[in-house]
């Protein structure tokens, strides 16, 4: 699993029309907890390198039009931290704070 950042509006739009699986965390540099959730979540995606759906980063301070464009997209309200798993426009899972978990993002695919 490679983290890819989003970077543009341009590529919100491509996540919201794959038919495929996508997991996008929107992270906050100036939020103790954002920084908390992201060091966790990076040690649960290191682990994670069998895993092969696409995880997308978004700094919602420096990105903050693509951040809207998430939650705006996928009908989720604005959190951060937060982590989406979306598939075919649709959010099939989000949780924010101190829920956000690789483990459990996974899981919600089965």
């Amino acid at each position: 699993m490679n983290w890819i950042t989003i970077s543009s509006e341009q590529e919100v739009d491509s996540i919201y029309q794959s038919a495929d699986y996508s997991i996008i965390y929107k992270h906050s540099p100036r939020c103790a907890t954002s920084l908390m959730a992201y060091r966790q979540l990076k040690s649960e995606v290191n682990a994670a390198s069998h895993i092969e759906i696409p995880i997308y980063i978004v700094d919602v301070i420096q990105n903050r039009k693509e951040s809207q464009a998430i939650a705006s997209n996928f009908g989720v309200e604005h959190e951060s931290p937060q982590i989406l798993v979306v598939k075919g426009g649709q959010c099939v899972y989000d949780a924010s704070h101190e829920d956000v978990s690789l483990r459990d993002s996974l899981a919600s695919l089965n």
